[in-house]
């Protein structure tokens, strides 16, 4: 095998790995992870207030329902899962995280 089609068969996969990470079912199985991450690491009483709902409409749309006192939880468990995520959906949950803490700042102004 040349260097050139090494190259181009690397390029391939990582573009296929890129366009797979923001598949809906990809971002569906990593919300739950995450989720269930966040509520095994939260206090009992508020692992009940730590929810996403996907949009049965819009696939790649997800609500995610969590109480101000549990979004510390939800972040620390975006952060330990960061590692084991392809490229984009960690770029995905990096997002996620920044405007979570955007609504956390509006909140407390």
């Amino acid at each position: 095998m040349t260097i050139t089609n090494h190259l181009m068969k690397r390029f391939a996969t990582d573009v296929t790995n890129l366009q797979e990470g923001l598949h809906p079912e990809n971002l569906a199985f990593w919300y739950y992870k995450v989720i269930q991450e966040a509520k095994d690491m939260s206090p009992p009483w508020l692992a009940d207030k730590i929810n996403v709902r996907q949009d049965q409409v819009l696939p790649m749309k997800f609500n995610l329902d969590i109480s101000k006192r549990a979004v510390r939880y939800f972040m620390m468990a975006v952060d330990n899962n960061l590692g084991s995520m392809p490229n984009s959906t960690k770029m995905y949950f990096l997002k996620v995280q920044e405007t979570l803490s955007d609504e956390m700042d509006k909140s407390l102004v």
